[in-house]
């Protein structure tokens, strides 16, 4: 039952913007699956997946590496501006900490930025890892980051 539903939350969340686990839960159960928002969020959690930008300003569900919503240079800036509340480095790694809920969704805007110095971000729930690559070019990052806060 558990993979079938899984199933299901995959073809729900490649199919509909879905921004909140009771609007997958509700399409569950249109779908004849009998859950509570508790199974909802285990099955989010279990499979990985992960909330990313929309055009319209929001955040929807999404498989990740999944094609992504278009990044553009604006939306980095004003999550930037928006969520961070401090940047550090160490040797190659920049940890940059935002608001609770949003380091995911900037790490993917990072990502989708495609910086050559950046080989590859990990984030939580609100702390962003950035293995910069090498690591002589940490200071350049940084003062990427700051002009994007400013």
């Amino acid at each position: 039952m558990k993979s079938r539903r899984q199933m299901k939350i995959q073809e729900i969340i490649s199919n509909y913007p879905i921004h909140t686990q009771e609007e997958l839960a509700e399409y569950l159960r249109k779908e004849g699956f009998d859950v509570t928002q508790a199974t909802v969020s285990r099955d989010i959690k279990e499979m990985g997946l992960i909330k990313v930008p929309t055009s319209n300003d929001n955040y929807q569900y999404a498989i990740p590496g999944a094609t992504q919503p278009i990044n553009s240079p604006e939306r980095l800036r004003r999550r930037m501006k928006e969520t961070v509340t401090t940047v550090n480095d160490s040797e190659n790694l920049i940890v940059i900490r935002t608001i609770p809920g949003n380091a995911q969704a900037l790490a993917s805007l990072i990502d989708q930025s495609n910086w050559e110095e950046v080989i590859g971000t990990v984030a939580g729930d609100d702390t962003i890892l950035l293995i910069i690559k090498p690591p002589s070019e940490v200071p350049v990052v940084r003062e990427r980051i700051a002009r994007l806060m400013k």
